[in-house]
């Protein structure tokens, strides 16, 4: 088999990302699960796992990685740094076709770069086989939580960026005292909603189910969580089906709002698409049986399914207040406001865990495929464009965004 060199490049998009998509440990054990693979890692001031940490580890730090055959990042690659003739793996964010990052895709077909974009990576079932979700959801809840406690004067815990690691942060919610009438409604699974689910573990809640979180009071603190079967009716008042509601939400209306009348938090993990009504809209807000307190947005679609999420906040300002009467962004604590956690770039508070988590990910889910057999077309599939410059067939239908013209 032939020797491989993998790259692991450092990340140049403005503001900073320190997340890495190995840690020093995992390059390692890179080289030893896939002998005919060499790690190299080009030297960054800006990574959570420091230059020395890899050195200390016996991975190889370089300058250069033009000379590696495949090189892997975080975020997208600054035009200017793409090396061409080369496969990349990164988050390109063009598949959705982003006006932002079109001369990027551009780019890259002009360098004949291979892009595999972690985005697109799924397995033979279409189900995506990678991403930073699990720790949106498990940062996104503990900011919740902490917006929770502030709001209400009940507890104050570390923001999540300031804590080391996910054990300090564990540590923080052991100070979290919630009145034993607290109620707690999240949607949404999957990744995104799974890793929240771990933080309503560590908090020792205990799980109800959406119709027992309507109608009964508790004498503890309890949660429920939402599929979309629970907050989503036909229109026309015939049966809901899940399939039939993914294929196109055309038809359907939001039940959602009856749960704000009875929760104190909304932790939203949900997918959302285009097609499918608000969950709550502006109007529902308005109404004066709503009881909801605070809504940490983890899915964070901006003035789109939750309608006090006017914009996405930031680690450093991660909190706003939306006033329901005037539809508009007020302070936090203002009273009357909604509390809002809306931060889009969550998994970055806990870089280290949230890189060793995704790192984790690469080596049992993909770097099979990428280093040797691939008969699903795991890797082929992901590919958005070819060393030969042209986009693969599957991403056909990116021509007419290329040109200008979506």
């Amino acid at each position: 088999m032939d020797q491989i060199k993998l790259g692991v490049i450092k990340e140049g998009k403005v503001p900073p990302d320190k997340r890495v998509p190995l840690s020093p440990q995992q390059c390692i054990e890179v080289e030893s699960k896939f002998p005919h693979v060499e790690v190299y890692v080009q030297r960054s001031a800006i990574r959570s796992f420091k230059d020395e940490d890899y050195e200390n580890a016996g991975v190889k730090v370089v300058d250069d990685v033009s000379h590696c055959d495949i090189l892997i990042g975080v975020k997208e690659v600054p035009k200017p740094d793409l090396i061409p003739n080369k496969k990349y793996m990164f988050f390109s964010h063009t598949f959705k076709k982003q006006p932002y990052n079109r001369s990027l895709l551009q780019t890259i077909l002009d360098k004949k770069i291979q892009l595999i974009d972690y985005e697109t990576l799924t397995d033979k079932n279409e189900h995506r086989i990678i991403g930073f979700g699990r720790y949106a959801g498990i940062v996104g809840c503990y900011n919740g939580f902490r917006a929770l406690g502030i709001k209400k004067g009940l507890y104050n815990i570390k923001p999540a960026n300031l804590c080391e690691d996910r054990k300090e942060l564990e540590e923080e919610l052991k100070k979290v005292q919630l009145p034993a009438s607290t109620k707690i409604v999240a949607t949404g699974f999957g990744r995104v909603g799974n890793g929240a689910r771990e933080i309503f573990a560590s908090l020792n809640l205990r799980e109800v189910s959406p119709q027992d979180f309507l109608t009964t009071d508790f004498d503890e603190p309890v949660f429920t969580q939402l599929s979309v079967s629970d907050y989503y009716a036909k229109a026309d008042g015939s049966e809901f089906s899940k399939a039939a509601f993914f294929e196109s939400g055309e038809g359907h209306i939001s039940t959602f709002p009856r749960y704000l009348e009875v929760a104190d938090l909304f932790v939203a993990c949900h997918y959302w698409d285009s097609s499918s009504p608000f969950v709550v809209s502006r109007a529902d807000l308005k109404s004066d049986k709503i009881k909801t307190t605070v809504v940490a947005d983890v899915s964070c679609d901006i003035d789109g399914p939750v309608a006090s999420t006017l914009r996405p906040s930031t680690i450093a300002d991660p909190l706003y207040g939306y006033d329901p009467a005037t539809e508009s962004e007020v302070d936090f604590m203002a009273e009357g406001a909604i509390g809002v956690m809306a931060v889009d770039n969550l998994p970055c508070e806990l870089p280290k865990d949230a890189s060793e988590d995704f790192g984790k990910e690469l080596i049992e889910k993909v770097f099979p495929y990428l280093f040797g057999e691939d008969p699903d077309r795991i890797i082929e599939r992901a590919s958005e464009t070819n060393l030969s410059g042209e986009l693969m067939p599957d991403f056909e239908y990116l021509t007419s965004y290329l040109a200008g013209e979506d």
